[in-house]
């Protein structure tokens, strides 16, 4: 059975506030009638390291002069094998500059994934540049000039408890879901694919011909 209009992403939105998606979706109306305990943020954000060294990670937007200034700090690296960790790629451009963060994004189940690096200085991502190419685990890596910058995260909606991020790992967070689709279409949809679904939460506006949905299946795929 096909479901128009749907795109999932395990590890979405890397560089997005979980306070941007939590502000962003409460105020929308629910057209599921289960009940249902909590938003569910996106995995990625449960992820914490320890490469942030240069600044502390706080629930503050920051102000349009600093994000610039992050941008310009920060790079953006694609096609890294699955095997290879946030701790092993910030060593690697560690020898470009001092890392202040660094987020590997996407389905961990997946070959290839991506990855945003921010340096203490521009110096540093300059010269992280001219890492494109070299092999990491199997594959070469692209590196590029980033084009946004890694938002800070706010400590209070990440995941506390172990329960919370075996939760976590079992929820996906899927967007561009037409609203006329009802709940139990998208449920059966996943059901057929991925496994059985434990909780479906639909949320949608009154502008956006879409909506969005948080899927927790009852194991992990």
């Amino acid at each position: 059975m096909e479901l128009p209009y749907v795109h999932t992403d395990s590890a979405t939105r890397m560089v997005a506030s979980s306070e941007d998606l939590v502000t962003r979706t409460d105020d929308l109306p629910c057209h599921s009638t289960r009940p249902y305990d909590s938003i569910y943020p996106p995995k990625t954000f449960a992820r914490r390291n320890g490469f942030n060294q240069g600044r502390r990670r706080m629930g503050v937007r920051p102000r349009r002069t600093d994000r610039e200034d992050s941008v310009r700090r920060t790079v953006y690296v694609s096609d890294i094998d699955q095997h290879v960790t946030e701790q092993k790629l910030a060593e690697v451009f560690s020898n470009c500059g001092q890392v202040v963060d660094c987020r590997i994004c996407g389905d961990p189940n997946s070959v290839m994934r991506f990855a945003f690096i921010e340096f203490a200085d521009d110096v540093g991502a300059r010269a992280a540049l001219t890492l494109g190419g070299t092999i990491l685990g199997f594959y070469p890596v692209r590196v590029l000039p980033s084009k946004t910058a890694i938002l800070p995260v706010n400590p209070k909606f990440l995941p506390r408890t172990e329960d919370e991020k075996e939760m976590v790992s079992r929820t996906v967070y899927c967007t561009n879901i037409d609203k006329n689709v009802p709940e139990d279409v998208v449920k059966n949809f996943f059901e057929g694919i991925c496994g059985e679904v434990a909780r479906l939460r639909l949320l949608g506006d009154y502008v956006h011909a879409t909506c969005i949905a948080f899927v927790e299946f009852v194991q992990n795929c």
